[in-house]
């Protein structure tokens, strides 16, 4: 038997979520995330959307689920976003407000004690945790890490 390793290009691909209502998730991501509709399944049980900037694929949306995201069950714990400034963080803060959207967390914190790094912690509209983050330039808001001891995006 050989051994064999993963190819150093090894990347994250897209991200699949299953939601309740497709119209009002793909309006959501499309909105707070400057995401377009790349392809879209209508038939009445098999619903889906791809969502993407560039040609590129980032998430593609399944309704076939019901109820809300179980944040206590194994399996997925957030989905994280980074984008390159403090206004990107702050404008999508903004959007989300305008949403309604949940916030773990009242506006940007830092995701530990003393980091350059921090964004907004939320939900969307089925209850999945996401953050918005930059890796730079949260520590010169004197915003406090939520927990001293903990890392943000793990316990929102």
């Amino acid at each position: 038997m050989s051994s064999t390793t993963l190819s150093s290009t090894l990347q994250t691909g897209h991200i699949g979520l299953n939601v309740t209502d497709l119209d009002r998730s793909v309006a959501f991501y499309r909105r707070t995330l400057g995401l377009e509709t790349m392809r879209e399944g209508t038939e009445p049980d098999r619903r889906f959307a791809f969502l993407g900037r560039e040609g590129r694929l980032v998430i593609t949306l399944w309704q076939q689920s019901e109820g809300t995201f179980a944040t206590g069950a194994p399996g997925l714990h957030h989905l994280s976003f980074q984008v390159d400034s403090l206004e990107e963080v702050r404008a999508a803060e903004q959007v989300l407000r305008e949403l309604g959207a949940g916030f773990a967390h009242d506006g940007v914190v830092p995701h530990g004690e003393g980091t350059a790094s921090g964004g907004i912690f939320f939900t969307d509209p089925d209850g999945i945790r996401l953050e918005i983050y930059t890796p730079k330039g949260v520590d010169e808001t004197g915003a406090e890490a939520p927990t001293k001891s903990a890392p943000t995006c793990g316990f929102f």
